[in-house]
C-alpha cells in the first residue's frame, strides 16, 4: 500500500486523462483548465469539444460564448447545443453575425447546430450561419420573416471558400435535415422559401401552427416548366400537430393531396394524422409511413392502406386503437338454444387462439388484414394500447 500512497494524476498517461475529462461539462472543463499547466493543455485538446452541449448552462451569455469560441473551441468542433434568452428574465438576444462568423471561420467541420429558446429576429438571414451546417433544429425560436431566404451570393465572401473545401456548394446552403419544434413565428412564407434550399432532403415540422394546407400544397414537389418544382429533394417529411390550445387547427397535411414527387418517407403525428391518412393516397412514391400521438380505428387504417400499394413499412408509435364496432345481437335471432353449446365451444377455441398471439400486438385483426393488404411490408408497433369502452 505505501507504493501507492505517492501517486497521483501525473503518472497517468494524456489519453487516459482525456478519457476522464470527456464525462464532464462544458462548465466542469473551463474550471478543470484552471487547475494547472497540464491540465489547462489537456482541457483543449480538441477531442473533448466535438459535442458542446450548453442548454443546461442557463447562464450562458455572449462573453461566454466569445470565450469559449477564443480559447477552446476549434476545427474539432461537430455539434454545437446552444440555449437562448426568450425564457430568461434578461431576455435579448445573445447570437451576434460576428460571432457566427468567427464561428465558421475556427470552426469549420461545424455539421449540427441547435437552438433552444433562442431569438433570431437580429440576425438579417440563414446564410449568417456556418455553412458547413447539414443539420439545423431550432426548438422554440423566434425568427425573422425572410431568415431561410437565400440570396444568390453568400453573406460573407470567407463562408464560401470555407463551404467549398468542407465539400458543400459554393454560394448555396448545404442544410440536409431543418427540424423546427414549437416555433410559432414559422409560417407559409419561411416555407417557400425553403424551396429554394436544393440539398434539403429531410423536414420536421412538429407544434408549427401557422403552416397552413396551401402552404405546404404551394411547396410540393411537382413537375413544371423547368422541371420539377417546390421542395424538388426532399425524400423525407414529417408534420405533426400534439395539441396546444388557443389555436385554429389549420389541418396543413391537407396539403399532401398535391402529389410530392419523390416523397419517400412521410412521419404523421397528433391532430395531423386523420388528414393526412386521407391524403396519402396522393403519394405514388411513398414507401415508409410512420404514425405517432394519436388515436385510430382498424377501419380507417384499412382503408387508407389499399391505396399505398409500394408501402415497404408501416410504423405505429403511441398509438391508441379503437376497439372494433361489433353489431349488437337481436333477439330471437338464429334459432333456438340447440346451438348454445356449439357457440362456447368456438368462443373456448378463439380463446386458446388469441393467448398464443404475441402480447406486443395491440391488435390482431389489423396484423392480419394488413398482411393481406400489404404483404411486403414490415409492421412496427411501440408503445401502443387499445382503448377500453365502459360498455
Amino acid at each position: 500500500m505505501d507504493e501507492f500512497k505517492g501517486c497521483n494524476l501525473d503518472f497517468f498517461p494524456e489519453n487516459i486523462l482525456i478519457d476522464v475529462l470527456s464525462y464532464l461539462s462544458v462548465r466542469e472543463l473551463v474550471r478543470a483548465g484552471r487547475v494547472c499547466k497540464r491540465w489547462k493543455r489537456l482541457v483543449k485538446d480538441q477531442r473533448l469539444w466535438r459535442l458542446v452541449d450548453l442548454t443546461a448552462w442557463k447562464g450562458v451569455t455572449s462573453r461566454i460564448l466569445w470565450l469559449l469560441l477564443r480559447q477552446y473551441l476549434g476545427c474539432g468542433l461537430r455539434c454545437l447545443r446552444l440555449r437562448g434568452l426568450l425564457l430568461s428574465a434578461r431576455g435579448g438576444s445573445f447570437l451576434s453575425e460576428s460571432w457566427l462568423r468567427s464561428l465558421s471561420s475556427k470552426c469549420p467541420r461545424l455539421s449540427q447546430l441547435y437552438l433552444l429558446h433562442a431569438d433570431l429576429r437580429s440576425l438579417s438571414s440563414c446564410q449568417i450561419l456556418p455553412l458547413s451546417l447539414r443539420v439545423l433544429e431550432l426548438r422554440g425560436c423566434e425568427l425573422p420573416r425572410e431568415f431561410f431566404i437565400q440570396s444568390p451570393e453568400p453573406a460573407d465572401p470567407s463562408q464560401a471558400s470555407s463551404s467549398v473545401r468542407g465539400g458543400a456548394s459554393g454560394s448555396g446552403i448545404g442544410v440536409e435535415r431543418l427540424v423546427l419544434n414549437n416555433v410559432p413565428s414559422f409560417t407559409d412564407q419561411h416555407l417557400q422559401s425553403l424551396t429554394s434550399w436544393e440539398r434539403l432532403s429531410r423536414l420536421e415540422l412538429k407544434d408549427t401552427f401557422r403552416v397552413t394546407a396551401n402552404g405546404l400544397r404551394s411547396c410540393a414537389a411537382k413537375d413544371g416548366v423547368c422541371g420539377v418544382e417546390g421542395l424538388s429533394g426532399l425524400k423525407f417529411l414529417e408534420i405533426g400537430i400534439t395539441g396546444r390550445q388557443g389555436y385554429q387547427l389549420q389541418m396543413a397535411s391537407l396539403g399532401l393531396g398535391a402529389g410530392w414527387l419523390g416523397l419517400e418517407e412521410l412521419s404523421l403525428g397528433g391532430k395531423e394524422v386523420g388528414p393526412g391518412l386521407l391524403c396519402a393516397s396522393r403519394l405514388k412514391d411513398l414507401k415508409s409511413l410512420c404514425l405517432w400521438a394519436c388515436t385510430l380505428s382498424e377501419m380507417q387504417i384499412v382503408r387508407s392502406c389499399r391505396m399505398l400499394r409500394g408501402l415497404c413499412r408501416l410504423e405505429f408509435l403511441d398509438v391508441v386503437f379503437q376497439p372494433r364496432q361489433c353489431p349488437p345481437a337481436e333477439e330471437g335471432e338464429g334459432g333456438g338454444g340447440a346451438e348454445e353449446p356449439e357457440r362456447e365451444e368456438a368462443a373456448g377455441r378463439d380463446n386458446e387462439e388469441n393467448e398464443t398471439l404475441d402480447l406486443n400486438d395491440p391488435i390482431p385483426s389489423l396484423r392480419r388484414s394488413l398482411a393481406v393488404l400489404l404483404p411486403s411490408c414490415v409492421l412496427v408497433f411501440t408503445k401502443c394500447s387499445v382503448q377500453i369502452s365502459t360498455d
